[in-house]
């Protein structure tokens, strides 16, 4: 899959030279948490993972490494799932690995840029995010790309040895295409 790029930062398939990093993104608690569940798995799991899970929509394997247009080098990832068997949508995730890339709008152009290749190259008519209602950066990103709460999930998620409520956003194919663009 070609690149996809944006203003100030492009999408790029993960490559073997990047696994290190990102297994050690996904082995650090305080990247991958307070937010999620954190889990670590052995190196060669992650790798068996990465390299089986792209051509799997259940997959949460990371679909892109994200890095600036100017400085090429991994900033973080973004990826896609089907979450759910019978609903047709589509649910986006996104971590910002390296933490001084964080609060500059890497990630939100990031996943505005998922979102519409998805909605671009699929007949997919809903993208969904989630995140835990203590994450308002994570909420704030993706309101900021027009996504609509709607829903909240009660005791939906544990992690951090309690449950958590889970915002439910979503943005149709009609929500995000610019006006007088074909939908």
């Amino acid at each position: 899959m070609p690149p996809l790029h944006g203003p100030t930062v492009r999408l790029r398939p993960p490559e073997a030279a990047d696994y290190p990093l990102l297994y050690s993104w996904f082995s650090d608690p305080q990247i991958v948490a307070p937010y999620d569940r954190f889990f670590s798995e052995s190196y060669p799991g992650f790798v068996r993972s990465m390299t089986s899970g792209s051509d799997d929509p259940t997959s949460l394997v990371p679909r892109f490494v994200v890095e600036r247009l100017e400085a090429p080098g991994p900033l973080g990832v973004v990826g896609h799932f089907s979450p759910h068997p019978v609903l047709e949508t589509v649910e986006v995730w996104y971590i910002m690995g390296d933490r001084a890339a964080r609060g500059h709008g890497y990630g939100r152009e990031a996943v505005g840029l998922l979102t519409d290749h998805l909605f671009r190259t699929t007949s997919i008519e809903r993208v969904a995010a989630t995140c835990d209602v203590e994450n308002t950066a994570s909420a704030r990103l993706v309101e900021g790309l027009g996504f609509r709460k709607e829903a909240t999930l009660r005791s939906a998620f544990y992690h951090h040895g309690r449950w958590h409520d889970v915002y439910v956003y979503g943005i149709t194919r009609a929500e995000r295409s610019p006006p007088g663009a074909p939908a």
